[in-house]
């Protein structure tokens, strides 16, 4: 009897340990792995007076090369923080030479309170999507 109260005990512990990490992830938000396609704007003119495209590429530039925020705008204005893989911060360092330019982010993306995010494993420059008409 002692034995099974035992068994028992452990399976209840691993169980509650089980669903305790679960909760947690739901919480957080789990990562997922995919591909952001936009433009890289720096956050604060963008945020601040929709400042995008060629005209504010220098700009940019100055406001990055300073310590602003960078983000992913996609073609359907889904904007993107731009996050640093604190193992390997190369692509994100990568990323503040491309400002302006229409990007490709891989990496994990979040959601958190209405954030959008996506960690920079890997950032390349790609051609720029054609206009609509």
């Amino acid at each position: 009897m002692k034995r099974m109260t035992m068994i028992f005990a452990v399976l209840a512990s691993v169980a509650c340990l089980s669903l305790g990490v679960a909760f947690a992830d739901m919480e957080h938000g789990a990562a997922k792995a995919t591909s952001v396609r936009g433009e890289l704007v720096d956050m604060g003119c963008y945020l601040g007076h929709s400042a995008k495209g060629e005209k504010h590429t220098e700009c940019a530039a100055k406001c990055i090369a300073g310590g602003m925020p960078m983000g992913v705008l996609t073609s359907t204005g889904q904007l993107y923080l731009l996050t640093m893989d604190h193992a390997n911060p190369d692509a994100y360092n990568k990323a503040k030479e491309m400002s302006g330019k229409q990007i490709k982010v891989s990496g994990p993306t979040y959601v958190k309170n209405g954030i959008h995010s996506i960690e920079a494993v890997s950032v390349e420059v790609i051609a720029a999507a054609p206009a609509a008409k």
